[in-house]
């Protein structure tokens, strides 16, 4: 590993600051889980790594019934999925929190860090675009909001500008009658990166038999984390059936454009798209009953 500096920002201001002066040339540690392995492998190089782990912001998790979630950037993964109220809420967040990495992996990685590594194949970022979550981004021009689904902009890169710091995502809060749900596909227990992983969120009528409203995010299809719009629009209206569930499945796999890797191939990675969003579907109206 290439030899750098570290400092420990203790507010957002000297964060932003460090990052600012240091350029391109400087790497944030949320947790370390991803960036540390990076650096060490030569995937990722830096002459100042910042840890944020300190800014009170980045650390705090508040949920009101009205406002929604804040998750700060830094939140490890197991509060989220130790907290009761966090987990019904938002059970495809809680899905995605209890299978990145092992227990020993999720006292220090993050949701936030999760998003930032923008991997295709990341399991959060396909529950953070089903439930409509944005990004809360500080940095030397001010503040701004992204979308989760459009934060991610190529493998591994993401829309933060220099000096800019993910503080937290902010999740609306959960409807009545609504239900969420994130899975996977992974060949082995050996190897925990998904073939394919999808999120849905869904929104029920009152006698919950019909879907409303709902929302498809698909993970390791592309070269990004994708919302699947097409498929999410045709869901509205339609009834909470296995035909509805199987037809959004075909629609999901309209946006797939997978490779073939070590993991599966192209054309097994879009069967899977069908499979696994008639599951996850079925599932996730379960939950919002």
């Amino acid at each position: 590993m290439k030899d750098f500096e570290y400092a420990a920002a203790t507010t957002l201001d000297e964060a932003v600051s460090l990052l600012a002066a240091a350029g391109t040339r400087a790497k944030v540690l949320a947790g370390g889980t991803d960036i540390l392995v990076q650096l060490r492998e030569h995937l990722r190089d830096a002459d100042l790594v910042v840890d944020i782990k300190k800014i009170p912001d980045l650390m705090a998790m508040r949920y009101d019934a009205n406002q929604g979630l804040s998750l700060g950037a830094s939140v490890p993964c197991y509060r989220i999925y130790e907290d009761d109220i966090i987990s019904r809420a938002y059970p495809a967040l809680t899905d995605s929190a209890r299978i990145i990495g092992g227990w020993q992996i999720q006292s220090r990685a993050s949701i936030g860090g999760n998003l930032c590594n923008a991997s295709p194949a990341a399991d959060s970022i396909p529950s953070l675009i089903a439930l409509d979550a944005q990004c809360r981004v500080v940095g030397p021009q001010g503040t701004r909001k992204i979308p989760v689904a459009e934060f991610c902009t190529a493998p591994g890169k993401n829309a933060l500008q220099q000096g800019e710091i993910l503080v937290a995502l902010e999740i609306p809060p959960p409807s009545a009658r609504s239900g969420s749900r994130y899975e996977r596909f992974i060949p082995r227990n050996e190897m925990d990166i998904a073939v394919v992983g999808v999120a849905v969120s869904v929104r029920l009528n009152e006698a919950g038999d019909t879907i409303e409203s709902a929302r498809i995010a698909l993970a390791a299809v592309a070269p990004t984390p994708v919302f699947a719009r097409e498929a999410s629009d045709f869901l509205s209206g339609k009834p909470a059936t296995p035909e509805t569930f199987e037809q959004a499945g075909i629609e999901a796999r309209k946006v797939a454009k997978p490779i073939s890797d070590m993991r599966g191939p192209a054309d097994y990675r879009v069967h899977l798209v069908g499979v696994l969003v008639k599951r996850v579907l079925a599932e996730a109206v379960q939950r919002a009953k």
